[in-house]
């Protein structure tokens, strides 16, 4: 499985998050998330990254110019689209992006079932609260195109392993305190998503 390390407000976390493995590293401009970002950190730490890792963008409810215009300073590779977008939202955005579904059902996950999506549990701050999605919801669901999100850490990822998920994405599962990543549990997160 991939692993994204989301959340990240430093170069120091961002640096263990690479030399752990990881496949991509998230950053929230969310100014209402404990995890918030400017787009000059970002920059700054997009800067002294190594290549082959994928960077990340996390946006709720802004313009799509705004979140091209973020990616393109940061030098972001992805946008990731964690709130109901309409469809010309989608459309005026220039950026590659990710939809969240925010997946309150098993009905919000099977309607993507042809398109990459990243499932998190729906929570009113738009995640970071480490709650679970219901697994039962994957049962019989091709989740190879998905990137789960929601309540995960090093020690639960052995249940999540025979649904197939593209990948996992982190946040407060591998955190000391809010905003700042535990390099142990980082570590473990990456080994145990690989292994």
């Amino acid at each position: 499985m991939k692993a994204k390390i989301c959340g990240l407000t430093n170069l120091e976390d961002a640096l263990i998050a690479c030399e752990a493995g990881a496949d991509a590293l998230g950053f929230v401009f969310y100014d209402k998330s404990p995890r918030a970002v400017t787009k000059e950190q970002v920059k700054k730490i997009c800067e002294s990254l190594p290549p082959f890792v994928k960077r990340v963008g996390l946006f709720v409810n802004v313009e799509a110019s705004f979140v091209d215009e973020v990616c393109d300073f940061c030098g972001l590779d992805l946008a990731q689209i964690h709130f109901e977008a309409t469809k010309e939202f989608f459309d005026a955005l220039k950026t590659p992006y990710i939809k969240v579904v925010r997946a309150t059902c098993k009905e919000d996950i099977v309607q993507y079932e042809n398109e990459y999506i990243l499932v998190d549990a729906f929570v009113e701050s738009y995640g970071g609260e480490g709650k679970r999605v219901a697994l039962e919801w994957f049962e019989g669901v091709d989740c190879s195109k998905i990137i789960l999100a929601g309540g995960l850490t090093h020690e639960n990822l052995s249940e999540i392993k025979p649904y197939g998920f593209y990948g996992v994405d982190v946040s407060s599962g591998v955190e000391a305190t809010k905003g700042k990543k535990d390099k142990a549990k980082v570590e473990a997160f990456v080994r145990n998503s690989k292994s």
